[in-house]
């Protein structure tokens, strides 16, 4: 599986860039190839992933980021390529020329700070951020520090590696903190979407969690596919309601854990309700616009029932590759549409509008 093949370095490359951010517009634009620093690699880009999260930099949705997104930016977080060349100082035995590896979200850590140290490096204090004034992978080439780069396996098609960069990565971390144990009930808020599918196939398949999966209706077929034992239809129920669904599928005890998918405020307020004593719930998709905070979550009510909330984003170096490894054993797989990177702006829209199907590259 590994495009292992070797070319001629260009003067030039092509990348996507946001040109009028706070809007849905990328340009194609040539630049001039960079010599990889010290350190650092240069990697020939074959796929990068097109996430929910590269939207809404490139809209400005997300509120609480630090500042807006400069118009120039390269966005992109889920790049799989080959290592073209190594800077001075990059390291040939953990990395060499021909290999191939991923850039994820966070794309450069410090490794010494106290979280690169407990092993939440995707949270360093001083990471840069692919796609987000770091340039991304949305390019036939980037730049990227050797040490952090991570490797494909390879049995891995590119296609399939790209998402677990992200998606994949993302849900493994989650479900990790969730402190479920296996054949306990796990819930999935948007069980049907990017983030969700992915979850429902970890939970059910490398965890063995007993899965309910809540989504719109016409996702029922494909959620039941990843592996959940439960469906429920979201359009049919009350908030109320469905917690109450939840408690009466798991014989009135509630799940052991929720893990929030969606980036739905809704989807929060329905949370809390659904689980069993001295559960956990994991907020993971981010509500776009004006922050709110999640209905429900009164202190008595936490309390009485010993209930956590946790947050979730990114994952660390070490689950990277443990989620590529699953997927290169075939527990876990996405839904992939390759398309060619002038087609950005058109997927995004289709994001925007929620007509895309599966996960693009």
């Amino acid at each position: 599986m590994a495009e292992a093949k070797i070319v001629d370095v260009p003067k030039t490359y092509k990348a996507a860039v946001y040109d009028k951010p706070g809007s849905i517009s990328t340009q194609i634009v040539e630049l001039p190839i960079l010599e990889p620093g010290h350190g650092e690699v240069l990697v020939r880009l074959t796929h990068s992933g097109v996430c929910g999260s590269d939207l809404s930099i490139m809209t400005n949705a997300w509120t609480t980021l630090p500042f807006p997104t400069a118009a120039g930016q390269i966005g992109g977080h889920e790049g799989v390529g080959i290592v073209e060349k190594l800077g001075v100082g990059a390291d040939a035995r953990s990395v060499k020329v021909g290999d191939r590896v991923g850039i994820k979200w966070a794309t450069a850590v410090c490794g010494t700070c106290d979280r690169c140290r407990r092993g939440f490096d995707g949270h360093c204090t001083l990471r840069k951020i692919s796609g987000y004034y770091t340039p991304g992978t949305f390019a036939e080439y980037v730049l990227s520090p050797a040490n952090y780069v991570t490797p494909i396996p390879e049995k891995l098609a590119s296609a399939d590696a790209a998402p677990m960069l992200c998606a994949g990565l993302t849900t493994y971390s989650a479900l990790r903190k969730c402190n479920a144990r296996s054949g306990e009930w796990v819930v999935i808020s948007g069980a049907g979407g990017v983030l969700g599918h992915l979850a429902v196939q970890i939970a059910a398949h490398a965890m063995a969690y007993r899965v309910i999966g809540i989504d719109h209706g016409s996702k029922e077929a494909f959620v039941r596919e990843c592996g959940a034992e439960v469906f429920l239809d979201m359009t049919n129920f009350s908030d109320e309601d469905i917690a109450k669904e939840v408690k009466r599928v798991t014989g009135g005890l509630g799940a052991s854990a929720v893990i929030l998918c969606a980036g739905s405020n809704k989807a929060y307020s329905q949370a809390l309700p659904m689980l069993s004593f001295g559960g956990v719930m994991v907020c993971v998709g981010m509500p776009e616009g004006q922050p709110l905070p999640i209905s429900n979550a009164c202190p008595g009510i936490i309390a009485a029932a010993n209930a956590h909330i946790i947050g979730s984003t990114i994952g660390s170096q070490r689950e990277a590759i443990e989620i590529l490894d699953f997927a290169a054993r075939g527990i876990v797989k996405t839904r992939v549409r390759v398309e060619k990177i002038d087609k950005l702006e058109e997927v995004f829209r289709q994001m925007h509008d929620r007509t895309l199907e599966g996960r693009i590259h």
